[in-house]
């Protein structure tokens, strides 16, 4: 056992079954562990390595910020900051956004902005918020709570109070909790990331938005894991024709370092005012210039791209021994597999490939600028792992 490993397992709470693999460097999508052996990295940090690992533009970036200045609090002003909302609300048509440090706070104040708005407009008891069977959205009190899975759920109750959950791609379950409680918002992933990697029907989606519109109940779309181009478009809502009252989006935003970010329609723009919400860290000008140059490059030419090598990773795997479907969307990908998905894990590890697992498929979630030829090569450890 290497001496990082001893320490971590020392020092470090004992919350995650961490794979037996130090990473000690890495360029792009390849990265090396302490022996020297190299790997060809299909998860990204979950998601959250847009561009790969040790990315020159995105250094040069907070290298750049890091000689002005890391840090002021949101007390002051700062020009990252700024620019970032100028830039996520030009690419989306959202009209205010609030800055956070993970995914999970992204969707606090999401749940905050919607309570807040019912309560202002129709009353303190319209406080229920809706989600989906299999969802997943965050580790927080709450978030945990908006999470439609009993699995996160046990040893953390009470948890807090307020949240129905509904059958995914079934509106008349959605209708009947509205019907019968006073609510509101709708919250959902359009692919249900750590549920499986399952998207959303499009027709249930354009559902979801009339009977939204029909209560005036906010629909917030979760883009934590899916957003920033993953989907093959900025953001995976816009691959069903709707815009939400409310986007939450963190994971990839700033390609490594952490931000999250809530972004609020012209109907919420003004419910957040003065000492009602706050975060120390958050919009930090470290992050949001890296986010900058995330957001930057993440254009139509990228996005064809992420389109082409999805369709190659579908290509591949959809007939391939011993792959029983392949889901998602983009180059958020899952692969129900006949064998047992930890075992195809270790086979690929052992065969210099990284890849997720979510619920019972292996997850794929690489670089949204993996080379072509990487991507092959890796894609061949995985079938040959899945026959």
């Amino acid at each position: 056992m290497s001496d990082t490993k001893k320490i971590d397992k020392e020092y470090i709470v004992g919350t995650y079954a961490r794979f037996p693999l130090e990473i000690v460097r890495g360029k792009g999508s390849l990265v090396y562990d302490e022996n020297g052996k190299e790997y060809i990295d299909l998860g990204t940090g979950i998601a959250v390595n847009t561009f790969g690992v040790a990315d020159d533009e995105i250094t040069q970036a907070v290298t750049d910020q890091m000689n002005k200045f890391s840090h002021t609090s949101n007390l002051y002003y700062s020009e990252p900051c700024a620019k970032l909302a100028e830039q996520l609300c030009l690419r989306t048509g959202m009209k205010k956004v609030f800055f956070s440090n993970s995914g999970a706070e992204a969707n606090e104040c999401a749940i905050k902005v919607a309570r807040k708005y019912a309560a202002d407009k129709k009353g303190a008891d319209y406080y229920n918020i809706i989600t989906l069977k299999n969802s997943f959205h965050g580790r927080t009190i709450t978030t945990l709570a908006a999470t439609g899975q009993d699995v996160f759920h046990e040893m953390f109750t009470p948890l807090t109070e307020g949240f129905l959950y509904a059958e995914a791609n079934d509106i008349a379950s959605v209708e009947k909790l509205v019907k019968a409680n006073k609510c509101a918002a709708i919250m959902f992933e359009v692919v249900q990331g750590e549920g499986g990697v399952n998207p959303l029907q499009k027709d249930f989606v354009s559902a979801l938005k009339e009977l939204a519109e029909k209560e005036d109940i906010l629909l917030i779309a979760d883009e934590v894991q899916i957003g920033n181009g993953r989907s093959g478009k900025l953001y995976g809502y816009m691959n069903y024709g709707i815009t939400p009252d409310i986007v939450s989006t963190a994971k990839g935003l700033a390609g490594g370092l952490p931000l999250g970010a809530t972004l609020l329609s012209e109907k919420v723009e003004n419910v957040l005012t003065p000492g009602t919400h706050g975060s120390t860290f958050g919009g930090n000008p470290v992050c949001c210039s890296a986010a900058l140059n995330v957001l930057g490059r993440i254009d139509g030419k990228l996005l064809d791209e992420v389109n082409a090598k999805s369709k190659l990773i579908f290509d591949t795997l959809s007939n391939a021994k011993g792959v029983k479907s392949v889901s998602g969307m983009g180059l958020m990908i899952g692969i129900e597999t006949e064998k047992d998905s930890g075992e195809i894990l270790a086979e690929c590890m052992k065969n210099g490939v990284l890849v997720l697992k979510a619920k019972t498929k292996i997850r794929l979630l690489p670089a949204l600028n993996i080379p072509d030829e990487l991507l092959k090569k890796a894609l061949e450890v995985i079938v040959n792992a899945c026959a």
